[in-house]
């Protein structure tokens, strides 16, 4: 099989070492065994062709990975794939000052697409911590989100086109970056989300925004979910705000032992609000004073402060965004969830309930992004617990806590994709009918079934 793909490209474009396969077969999903049989480097919509051809010729099976910083396993090989790596693909190909558009190659770094807008007078507000190693390629397969959604919604709202080869080695030009476009089916919505599951994404045409106006970041401390909640609805029916975070005494402690980053306020509280809003006008900062001024006179806010610099802004940033980092070596097991927001009240309370019932002997880190209505809960592998027997315990409340999901017509999955790790839940968010549905569009896109089985559904 080797002999044959190395015929395809240059053999510095492909790789079989050990190292290489260890590194390329996974993602930041932990609790799965990688295993693959050689890790390709496309340089172009072509070369991609040329493989997922040969790979239809001998049945074999791709795996898509871009920045490999997933959740829920979609980038992992386990069974011998061949890997279809983008880091070659990293070019901005054209710029498009009256669309205010940027093309550019699928392996493009999200931070460095950020730097790219802000040296053109522009803006590219999808964000989160990932920035620094993601790839847009990856960013448009899961649709991501972040920390902006609640001001800018997802990746899917700043898509203007893609190019894409499908698992049957077709190139499709989808929109060719048109704002109306009312000729049937969009099949670029399709690409957005679906996991690489219909084929590979290898280049894309991104919409960018005006800059932002200065911002104001706040941090304050609270003592129970209800005034999150309220912290919330008088930011948001007063000022546009662009974040809305929320985060844990113990996820907190677990950056604070993990960085060198200092408490926002000397007070120590159950829970604490990030809100970053827009400076409006001259009276925004101190209606948001007046906010914070009457709430601790309330008692609804134990403590707060106001960023005074970028540097400061960064720091309290930080307090949130390293917070996956700090627990990383603990070997999390990670849920990722979503409910309307107007449901989040009751959400994070029976949650919060659940949680305690469930887990009194494990270290549950929790944050989320409240303005939207998504939640991350991470349960820490004690010292000592093998990974099985970790797994099967969480496994013992997932049903629980999905039920309570799906009572609520929520998500199992908020942003991380359904990959390995969400496939068994996947039910519990959509019908059968809809899951038939996308069996069946698989197929259209992917006869022979060879991109990225095994993910989201089987087939």
């Amino acid at each position: 099989m080797i002999e044959s793909l190395q015929k395809q490209l240059p053999p510095e474009q492909i790789l079989t070492d050990d190292e290489s396969l260890e590194t390329y077969a996974k993602d930041w999903t932990k609790h799965y065994q990688p295993k693959a049989s050689a890790v390709v480097f496309p340089k172009s919509t072509e070369d991609v062709q040329k493989v997922v051809k040969w790979a239809n010729e001998t049945k074999t099976a791709l795996i898509p990975s871009g920045g490999r910083t997933g959740l829920s396993g979609g980038a992992f090989a386990t069974k011998g794939e061949v890997i279809i790596s983008f880091e070659k693909m990293n070019k901005v190909l054209d710029f498009n000052p009256f669309d205010q558009t940027v093309r550019c190659e699928a392996g493009v770094i999200t931070e460095n697409l950020q730097q790219f807008a802000e040296e053109k007078g522009l803006y590219y507000p999808v964000d989160f911590a990932a920035r620094g190693s993601s790839q847009i390629g990856g960013n448009i397969a899961t649709n991501a989100g972040g920390i902006k959604v609640v001001r800018y919604g997802l990746t899917r709202d700043w898509v203007a086109s893609l190019t894409v080869v499908t698992g049957a080695g077709d190139i499709l030009k989808l929109n060719q970056g048109l704002v109306k476009n009312a000729t049937g089916y969009d099949l670029r919505h399709l690409f957005i989300g679906s996991e690489g599951t219909l084929g590979f994404i290898t280049e894309c045409e991104i919409k960018l925004a005006s800059p932002p106006p200065p911002l104001h970041l706040f941090v304050f401390g609270v003592e129970d979910l209800a005034a999150v909640m309220n912290l919330f609805h008088q930011f948001r029916s007063q000022f546009k705000v662009q974040a809305f975070e929320m985060f844990t005494e113990l996820a907190l402690g677990y950056v604070l032992k993990h960085t060198d980053l200092q408490r926002p306020f000397e007070t120590e509280t159950p829970y604490y609000v990030l809100i970053e809003i827009e400076n409006e006008n001259d009276e925004t900062l101190d209606a948001a004073l007046g906010l914070l001024e009457s709430g601790m006179e309330s008692g609804a806010i134990l403590d707060g402060t106001l960023s005074q610099t970028k540097e400061q802004s960064v720091q309290l940033w930080r307090l949130r965004e390293d917070i996956s980092e700090a627990t990383s070596h603990y070997s999390p097991y990670k849920n990722d969830v979503s409910v309307r927001i107007s449901e989040v009240p009751g959400f994070l309370t029976e949650m919060d309930q659940i949680l305690k019932e469930d887990y009194p002997e494990f270290d549950v880190v929790w944050f989320g992004h409240i303005g939207d209505g998504n939640l991350h809960i991470n349960i820490l592998k004690p010292e000592g617990w093998n990974s099985d027997d970790f797994i099967e315990a969480c496994h013992k409340v997932d049903d629980r806590l999905f039920g309570m999901i799906q009572a609520k017509g929520g998500s199992v999955s908020a942003e991380h994709g359904v990959g390995l790790v969400k496939k068994p839940y996947l039910h519990l968010t959509r019908s059968q009918t809809e899951i038939e549905l996308m069996r069946q569009v698989r197929k259209v896109f992917d006869p022979n079934g060879i991109i990225n089985p095994g993910k989201v559904f089987d087939a």
